[in-house]
């Protein structure tokens, strides 16, 4: 018994000096957030337009004119453009496939065939139109009603400024970067591309409410939610190609999501609205009288919305008041 005590007493001391030589964790690090002080508003100011563009994007290529006319333009014409050039950056992608089997479990033959499906893709309906609520109508998916428009999810601040960074697959094993470069040209002139497309770091400030959400790229990945062979970086690049005139296998799945997020019985719209009510607003715009840093109607459930292309509007708050849905 005395031999067990001694041992135990010993076995006390050696920890205690293993503790003491312990070097200090490595601290936790927050995600950016804004500051606590500055109030998040409901309702976000216009997007700001930078007046500079780095010199590395400068370099890159030439800085796009903005097409007043872009509306009225066939988007064949640009789209071909804008696939051309980017067609030597995913080629140079597939050349830096890893080594490493473990890592890419796709062999490079099945690689370079999916990443020629993302280029070869040829235009098969218009763009949309908008009706009176601001709702856009898809021809070949009238189902399909988002009221945000790529353009206007980009310019008016999404996903950090972070969505079109170069982004690693490990299902692929390849690095994808540049392929912001296929979207029209007029729905990124005049912005900052550092900050709101390709930025390594995700900036909350950037986004229309100024708050973050959402998980990355990676992790949709990892949940099984890409289908590598239309669009690596999800649905929002699903929903770019969608509008500029691209049909694929994938939209009805894509469609469903939607449906599912922000549709007319979707979670995110519903949690949304029920959140007006609960708080006692019925104006979108309006706090009822209240100070505009009085009552914040969920910021962060608003840019989750901003993302699935769809905002409250009026009409739809008035029937949730009335009938619940």
């Amino acid at each position: 018994m005395a031999d067990f005590a001694a041992r135990r007493q010993e076995n006390i001391k050696q920890n205690e000096m293993f503790l003491s030589e312990l070097k200090n964790p490595i601290p936790k690090v927050d995600p950016q957030s804004k500051p606590a002080s500055k109030s998040v508003k409901r309702r976000a100011t216009s997007p700001r337009v930078p007046t500079r563009q780095s010199r590395r994007i400068a370099e890159a290529s030439t800085k796009p004119s903005y097409n007043e006319d872009r509306d009225d333009v066939s988007v064949s014409q640009t789209s071909f453009r804008t696939r051309k050039k980017s067609r030597a950056v995913y080629n140079n992608a597939v050349q830096s496939i890893s080594s490493d089997p473990e890592s890419s479990p796709q062999n490079s033959k099945d690689v370079k065939s999916i990443v020629d499906g993302w280029i070869r893709w040829k235009p098969e309906a218009d763009e949309p139109t908008r009706d009176a609520s601001g709702a856009f109508h898809f021809d070949s998916h009238p189902d399909f009603r988002p009221n945000k428009s790529p353009e206007e999810i980009i310019r008016e601040g999404s996903f950090g400024g972070s969505y079109w960074r170069p982004l690693f697959s490990k299902h692929l094993g390849i690095t994808i970067q540049d392929d912001w470069r296929e979207l029209p040209s007029s729905w990124t002139a005049g912005l900052n591309v550092d900050e709101y497309l390709i930025s390594g770091t995700y900036n909350p400030e950037i986004n229309k409410y100024g708050v973050a959400c959402g998980q990355s790229i990676e992790e949709w990945e990892a949940a099984g939610w890409i289908a590598h062979e239309y669009d690596v970086r999800g649905w929002f690049q699903w929903y770019c190609r969608f509008w500029m005139g691209r049909r694929c296998p994938d939209d009805e799945r894509q469609i469903s999501r939607w449906k599912k997020c922000v549709g007319e019985t979707g979670r995110w719209r519903r949690i949304l609205l029920k959140k007006y009510v609960t708080l006692g607003i019925r104006t979108v715009f309006a706090d009822d009288g209240r100070e505009e840093d009085d009552v914040d109607v969920s910021p962060v459930v608003h840019q989750t919305c901003h993302h699935w292309a769809y905002e409250v509007r009026q009409d739809a708050l008035e029937r949730f008041w009335a009938n619940g849905k």
